[in-house]
């Protein structure tokens, strides 16, 4: 598990494009500098790491190409010590990221691989989240809500109810929707029965996975 001066070169560069694209958060743009992302790929995608670019990391599901993890990020506005739920842990880069901004992470892993995989390497990291859990992202997570923010990382058909539910008033959900091409999504929490609704362009996700059983 090494991090050479190269690889942090790369980041730099990362960062630099994430900027011209628009990101402007500059916690957001610290942690993508700061996060190994070529630790969370195979061996063998390390010269792929750190374009652009989304990439396979087994079980059909891929890690979100960095503007996209960006965009999302800076969209759930997090401050140091906010809870907030991840729906779909996947290669736990995006949970890197929002341990990294400081917030207080629950994330749903559907994939029993990949929430293995996760679990396991995150810690070795040091990136300790207060829970990663196996199981169906649809449902939320009710035990542990509300919460300041939920961030869903993978192409959600509709937008399921418990997510809107478990928000706290005031509360942001980022959620990208839609069959082929998705529309992320911004609901903002107004009332306890009022949302908010931004939507803010087209990305494209592997299929949020419910729990067929």
């Amino acid at each position: 598990m090494k991090d050479t001066f190269k690889h942090q070169g790369m980041r730099q560069q990362l960062v630099e494009i994430l900027v011209k694209k628009g990101i402007k958060d500059q916690n957001v743009l610290a942690a993508i500098g700061k996060i190994p992302r070529h630790l969370f790929m195979d061996s063998g995608f390390i010269d792929h790491a750190y374009q652009d670019k989304a990439f396979p990391i087994g079980a059909d599901q891929t890690i979100s190409q960095p503007y996209t993890v960006a965009f999302q990020s800076e969209l759930m506005q997090i401050k140091p010590g906010d809870k907030v739920l991840e729906i779909g842990t996947g290669s736990g880069y995006q949970t890197a990221v929002l341990l990294e901004l400081g917030a207080k992470v629950f994330s749903i892993e559907r994939q029993k691989e990949l929430f293995k995989k996760a679990s396991k390497f995150l810690p070795k990291l040091g990136y300790r989240a207060k829970k990663l859990i196996f199981g169906d992202g649809y449902k939320g997570l009710v035990e542990e809500a509300p919460f300041k923010s939920i961030i869903v990382t993978a192409g959600a058909p509709f937008v399921p109810n418990p997510l809107l539910a478990q928000l706290e008033i005031g509360g942001r959900l980022v959620i990208p929707v839609g069959d082929a091409v998705q529309t992320m999504t911004l609901f903002i929490r107004k009332g306890p029965k009022e949302f908010e609704k931004h939507e803010l362009g087209e990305f494209r996700f592997v299929p949020l996975l419910e729990d067929k059983n």
